[in-house]
């Protein structure tokens, strides 16, 4: 019966895995559609969205699965109800990549490679949260509490970009009104990646829930 346990247990981290990987596609692609304007690749980022919601179901159906059939105590109840919550927060942060494409869809025609807003700073925020969502993943697969702890600490450099690329709008506003609709787009595609942040800081501390007991630090 443990064996059978353990095996599910291995396909639960496959499953979350692979919903980690579609979220990354999803923010890459993402972010390559706003820098590009491509509006092609921003809907083909909003389709990985159906494909992350279906993989939030199938794990939910698994967990479903363990905690009727393997009745777990302990340890074991403690993972899968932290897997539960991980993935409400990976299927937000689905959600977020989708809000972001179809931002870059709303925004097509504006020359932002010419424009007056760095946009490398959303870069350095899109980089920096799908390293975030990737290291939570790897650290529930690993039972690495430090990992997951180090996740929850790089928020703080997202929440720094945020403000520093927040601080450069209101400046180009303040140089030139014209600005203005510009720099309310960019903004908003920021703050769906600083929230990116906040979801991937979730699923570290649902991680750190998994190996203690004690819902993050």
């Amino acid at each position: 019966m443990r064996n059978r346990f353990d095996r599910q247990l291995s396909e639960l981290n496959n499953e979350l895995i692979e919903m980690g990987s579609l979220i990354e596609k999803a923010i890459e692609m993402g972010i390559s559609a706003l820098v590009r304007q491509d509006v092609e690749k921003a809907k083909q980022a909003i389709a990985f969205d159906e494909e992350i919601d279906a993989q939030e179901k199938a794990i939910e159906a698994l967990c479903m699965k363990l905690l009727l059939q393997q009745q777990p105590v302990a340890g074991d109840l403690r993972l899968i109800s932290a897997a539960l919550k991980m993935i409400t927060d990976m299927e937000r942060i689905g959600d977020h990549a989708a809000d972001i494409s179809e931002m870059t869809i709303l925004m097509s025609g504006a020359a932002y490679e010419n424009s007056e807003v760095n946009i490398e700073i959303v870069e350095s925020m899109a980089k920096a949260t799908t390293d975030m969502v990737i290291k939570s993943v790897d650290a529930f697969v690993s039972k690495d509490l430090e990992l997951a702890r180090r996740v929850i600490g790089q928020d703080d450099i997202v929440d720094e970009l945020f403000a520093e690329f927040k601080k450069q709008l209101i400046q180009k506003i303040s140089e030139n009104i014209k600005n203005g609709e510009q720099a309310t787009d960019m903004l908003l595609v920021a703050k769906y990646f600083e929230r990116i942040g906040d979801h991937a800081t979730n699923i570290a501390e649902w991680v750190i829930y998994s190996i203690t007991g004690e819902h993050g630090d």
